[in-house]
């Protein structure tokens, strides 16, 4: 692999400069890094590189977004995107929760990270089927820059909540939320009591957690009637994504030849729009293309 030049390990600085103000301090900002330390960040923000090694600026660049981007491709407003940019807004400025509920592919994910990228005190985490209950807290817990190792999982909550409560407008977004086994999805419903008021919460999901806290209030599980109460009782439902948002895609991305465009919309049709098979689509027509 070869060496990083004086050049990209500027562009790699910059990126972890932006990455560090969206946090209350540098510390925390690096407490949220994996694989590094405070000292080493500090080093690079300061321009400092002669103990950092080439793989070391290379892990930071992955974490901090300053890999160079897929093919320049594009993010187009979507109404989904604008829906979900407007959730994401209310629950920061107002400090309250809502469940977001969107299709497959409409851009949830790509929307969340972009917001969380742009502002402060937005705190991102991805919930997989294989999280347990600690992996759950102390996933939270770096996130939001605190080193938990060797902490129980009472006092990484007490971490969490002393951090949190000190920041101006902090936002947590929980995607694919509905993914969390049913100790975790309990432990996970707790989470609302302990934050209420204190900081904006956001869930991101397909509609299957309607059935599931449908389940739920139908075989009285502890926890479910409290948080859909909470939650005011509703989802934020997004609009489907439309044939003129994939058109509007196309545009963005460089395919502007009419019959080009309608072979994109035509094959996204058939699986609902999804916005991956989209990306897929358009890139298949710009290579028969050339």
């Amino acid at each position: 692999m070869e060496q990083l030049s004086r050049q990209e390990k500027d562009a790699i600085r910059e990126a972890l400069r932006a990455y560090v103000d969206r946090y209350p301090s540098q510390n925390k900002a690096a407490g949220s890094l994996k694989g590094t330390s405070a000292g080493t960040v500090s080093s690079i923000m300061n321009g400092k590189y002669e103990n950092i090694s080439d793989e070391m600026f290379r892990n930071l660049a992955a974490q901090v977004g300053a890999l160079p981007k897929a093919a320049d491709w594009q993010v187009v407003e979507t109404s989904a995107y604008q829906e979900i940019r407007y959730a994401l807004d209310d629950a920061q400025r107002w400090r309250n929760v809502t469940w977001v509920v969107g299709e497959a592919g409409c851009g949830k994910t790509t929307t969340a990270r972009i917001y969380a990228r742009e502002n402060r005190e937005v705190f991102y985490i991805l919930c997989s089927e294989d999280m347990r209950r600690g992996d759950f807290v102390r996933e939270i817990a770096r996130t939001v820059g605190i080193r938990a190792e060797g902490c129980t999982l009472r006092e990484a909550w007490g971490l969490i909540l002393d951090n949190v409560i000190q920041m101006d407008a902090p936002l947590l977004i929980f995607d694919e939320a509905d993914k969390l086994t049913e100790p975790v999805f309990h432990y996970f419903i707790s989470l609302y009591n302990k934050l209420e008021d204190k900081c904006g919460i956001i869930f991101l999901s397909t509609d299957y957690i309607k059935r599931r806290i449908s389940l739920g209030l139908r075989y009285r599980k502890p926890g479910y009637k409290e948080f859909f109460s909470r939650m005011g009782r509703k989802y934020f439902e997004l609009e489907e994504t439309s044939a003129n948002d994939v058109y509007a895609i196309c545009m963005a991305n460089g395919l502007q030849e009419r019959k080009k465009i309608d072979e994109v919309i035509r094959d996204a049709e058939t699986c609902g729009f999804d916005l991956r098979r989209v990306k897929k689509a358009i890139h298949r027509a710009k290579r028969m293309s050339e």
